[in-house]
């Protein structure tokens, strides 16, 4: 039996509004960037404490050295592999398609996918949609010729920015007395080479050959101490891109190429120092066009990743711990599932927390459960609200193990 129900969240936290000034201010040159770096160590050694005063076990930086994009916190964790990679950039695009040279209408284990605009929830829902100012606000962007892309081969260049990435958490950590307790998220070689391929034969040859270079920079997470996550949410968000919906049989050719690319990506690093995070997107939607979990965790876990993050307090999914009933955990995998929503503003009671734990702890045991968000805060919340369920997330643990007599 455990002792402790481990927690953790997602990622992104919200960032203070001084630190938002502070990204500005550098931007446009009016704060030096020596003074800029400690004002930030400032604010992760904070954020770090705040975690561990919410009740949460294994923490990260929030995600504050990430560069923003026009401020908007959201981007940071696609958007930061722009800084770090040589070969991105942006291309023309047609009616919200990325040009793909070797793409055939039909085969889906190399879909042409689609932007948000055509995805299916969208199509069923357009006018609620564009009724939420945040889902407007992404379609008018859609409206700019060309889109994020991989232009010319691949090669990554982030040595120092994943260094500070590392050495600002550990520095934090030691402070708050929390040595080996943090992680370090990343993007995933599919997530990335599926936002736009103008460049390599096909969306998997993208992928291969950036989870060849992704590598460096998932060494550099472990090698200084820290749990490597990788944010993969187009193992189950790219169903919903392809029009029209392919069958799960063919879709499961996509995931397979994509979890072929993150085993690609994680060699020589040990398994239990990885971790993959699985969602269905993070926009303002109905979900209705979400692919069961079911259908896709077996070639999910085909990964050769320790843990696996996934979304279980999301009301589309909420109902998915069942699936644990008749299935077998793979010996040395741990589940982390989210029991806190990233998509409401109702704070959960510590109670639905601890029972959520509970579900899934007697199912695959409590010492194979690490409890958590269903995706990153930062940027979907108002701070007083993230931080609430932070700590409504800490005390449903304990609960939980009370209840259990742990």
């Amino acid at each position: 039996m455990a002792e402790t129900i481990r927690t953790t969240h997602v990622g992104s936290l919200p960032r203070p509004t001084a630190l938002i000034e502070e990204n500005i201010a550098l931007q446009k040159g009016e704060l030096d960037r020596g003074e800029f770096d400690q004002r930030l160590q400032s604010h992760i050694n904070d954020v770090v404490a705040q975690q561990l005063e919410a009740g949460i076990d294994l923490v990260n930086d929030g995600e504050y050295g990430k560069p923003m994009v026009e401020e908007i916190e959201p981007t940071a964790w696609v958007y930061y592999a722009w800084h770090r990679f040589d070969g991105l950039g942006f291309a023309e695009h047609r009616d919200g398609v990325m040009p793909n040279p070797n793409e055939v209408p039909g085969k889906y284990d190399e879909p042409e996918l689609t932007t948000y605009a055509n995805r299916r929830d969208y199509s069923a829902f357009k006018d609620a949609y564009l009724s939420d100012p945040y889902n407007a606000g992404i379609m008018a962007a859609l409206d700019n010729p060309t889109a994020p892309a991989i232009v010319k081969e691949v090669t990554y260049i982030g040595q120092d920015a994943v260094r500070a990435d590392a050495e600002g958490l550990r520095s934090a950590l030691a402070a708050a007395g929390a040595e080996g307790r943090g992680f370090i998220s990343s993007i995933s070689p599919g997530m990335l080479s599926s936002m736009g391929n103008a460049h390599y034969e096909s969306r998997h040859d993208a992928g291969m050959a950036l989870a060849a270079e992704l590598n460096k920079e998932y060494r550099a997470i472990v090698d200084a101490g820290h749990t490597l996550q990788i944010d993969a949410p187009d193992l189950a968000d790219s169903w919903d891109q392809m029009n029209p919906a392919p069958s799960v049989e063919e879709y499961l050719k996509y995931v397979r190429h994509s979890v072929e690319e993150i085993n690609e990506s994680i060699k020589g690093i040990d398994r239990d120092k990885v971790r993959i995070h699985i969602c269905w997107g993070s926009w303002h939607g109905p979900h209705t066009t979400d692919i069961p979990f079911d259908d896709i965790v077996d070639t999910v876990f085909e990964a050769n990743a320790g843990a696996f993050s996934f979304e279980a307090a999301n009301p589309r999914h909420a109902w998915e711990w069942k699936i644990w009933k008749n299935r077998t955990l793979p010996k040395g995998v741990k589940l982390i599932p989210g029991v806190i929503s990233h998509n409401t503003n109702i704070v959960e009671h510590p109670e639905t927390v601890a029972q959520s734990i509970i579900r899934f702890a007697e199912l695959v045991g409590p010492e194979n459960v690490i409890a958590s968000t269903d995706c990153g805060l930062g940027g979907r919340l108002h701070s007083q609200l993230a931080w609430a369920k932070l700590r409504a997330l800490g005390e449903g643990a304990q609960l939980a193990e009370k209840y259990m007599g742990l």
